[in-house]
């Protein structure tokens, strides 16, 4: 666990040493907050709904974008081969790196916050339980997207690759549900229940099925399991 913090430590250390993290957060907050007060001075209605829709819109590049150096970045350093010499187990090294772009990704949900607090200024009746199961979904959306870009680096040491298979595999989960028309209808529920859309929708209602975690929780687990099973062959090579 301390080797876990020790990595977290040192990522988020690394983010905010360069400008990577400000232009994260930066551009994070103003495409956020660009569309919802669209809707809000336009439309001259808006509720939180609204925000929910628009982030995963805006994490299909930016979580890719943090997460392509997390692995690829010590390969390419050839600090990986420094680090294997260390008692750091490759779990701890690898929940290490995803809990930091993570952490990252909630530091930047939390300046949405303040579209809360304009709604409540404004009068507009908020449903709380809305709002927390809103913001519980695409916390968990972002770890799974956190999980699948911390696989995407590890399987090449060159950054861009890394990006581009993040976010092709994001997009996948993502686009699921928007092509089910265009599926035989034999498998049309299993693509449906695979597409991060399904489950995240049903959260912004306010609806917390356990269904809904057990799925995210999979597909975190799953790619981060993959991940382990690359660096280990890594190590047999």
């Amino acid at each position: 666990m301390n080797n876990i913090k020790i990595i977290i430590k040192k990522e988020l250390k690394s983010y905010f040493n360069s400008p990577m993290a400000y232009i994260f957060l930066i551009i994070f907050a103003i495409t956020n907050g660009y569309f919802f007060t669209n809707t809000f001075f336009l439309v001259n209605q808006s509720d939180m709904r609204i925000l929910f829709n628009i982030i995963p819109l805006v994490y299909l590049f930016f979580i890719p974008a943090i997460t392509m150096s997390l692995i690829a970045r010590e390969k390419n350093s050839g600090t990986m081969e420094v680090m294997s010499t260390l008692p750091i187990k490759d779990s701890d090294f690898i929940l290490g790196k995803f809990f930091s772009a993570l952490l990252l990704i909630v530091i930047g949900l939390s300046i949405t916050i303040i579209h809360l607090f304009t709604l409540i200024n404004v009068g507009t009746n908020i449903d709380y339980g809305s709002v927390f199961t809103g913001y519980l979904g695409i916390i968990l959306l972002g770890a799974v997207y956190a999980s699948i870009g911390t696989f995407a680096s590890s399987v090449t040491d060159n950054q861009v690759i890394s990006f581009i298979i993040s976010v092709f595999i994001v997009l996948t989960f993502f686009l699921m549900d928007k092509v089910i028309y265009f599926i035989p209808s034999s498998i049309q529920g299993i693509i449906q229940f695979l597409s991060v859309d399904f489950h995240l929708s049903n959260m912004s209602r306010g609806v917390i099925d356990t269904r809904n975690i057990i799925y995210f929780i999979s597909l975190i687990y799953f790619f981060l399991s993959m991940t382990a099973r690359v660096l280990e062959m890594r190590k047999w090579k």
